[in-house]
Formats: C-alpha cells, structure tokens, sequence
C-alpha cells in the first residue's frame, strides 16, 4: 500500500495551480505550502498528504500514478478539470474491461507530462430516469 508519491516538478507555480484544480472532484485538497532548505513543497490530500510536489530535481522518464476516486462521478470531474486546468487527454472516463468488468478510470498528462489516472473500482449505480 502507498502511504504517498512525491513528484519533482519544473514550474511550482504552475503544478500547484494545476493540481489544485485537478484534486478537488477526489475530495482532495491542498492542504501545505511550505519551504524547506530553500525548495518549494506542496502536499494534496484529503485528511493528511498523500500526493506531494516539490520544485527540485524535476521528474523525468515514464511516471504513472493512479489516484483512487469514490465514485464514477469523481473519476469524470477528475477529468474535466484536468483538462480544463490545461492537462492532455490521455483517455477519456470510461470502463476498462480489460483490467477488470468495474475499472472505471480516465487519464491525463499534467504540466510535466506524467501520466496521471483516476479510477473507481466500483460498479456504477444504476441511474432510474425521474
């Protein structure tokens, strides 16, 4: 099990702005700013951190890390604002049988390029018209 992920990230003014958007449909927030020995750290989560960037030693060469949603709902929000924050389609929301009946899941590219995936392992509620 993850306890949490920390990224390298070239431009911290843009990652946070980025990420602050990005996190908010997993309940996820911002939830540190500091510095430490004169380097930039933010940390996102939702009760502690679990996501963590920091403005050194950018990281490079093939990064995916999936952050796990609540629901379907969670994992398109996810998406759109990603893409609305400036990050780049890398698969739409949608069910990946493949993996397994449930995986529900989308994926992006942030500022950085790093290959960043939400999913819900849950099978949709089913939705009754009014």
């Amino acid at each position: 099990m993850i306890d949490h992920i920390t990224i390298g990230v070239a431009n911290f003014a843009r990652s946070t702005a980025f990420y602050d958007q990005v996190c908010a449909p997993l309940g996820a927030s911002r939830l540190i700013t500091m510095t430490e020995d004169g380097v930039d750290i933010a940390g996102y989560g939702d009760t502690q951190p679990w996501l963590w960037l920091v403005a050194e030693r950018p990281t490079t060469g093939l990064l995916h890390v999936a952050l796990r949603a609540p629901n379907w709902a969670g994992v398109d929000g996810f998406h759109a604002a990603a893409i609305a924050a400036g990050g780049m389609d890398n698969g739409a929301p949608g069910l990946r049988p493949h993996y397994h009946p449930d995986y529900y899941a989308a994926f992006f590219l942030d500022p950085d390029g790093h290959n960043i995936e939400a999913v819900c392992h849950s099978p949709q509620a089913p939705t009754h018209p009014k």
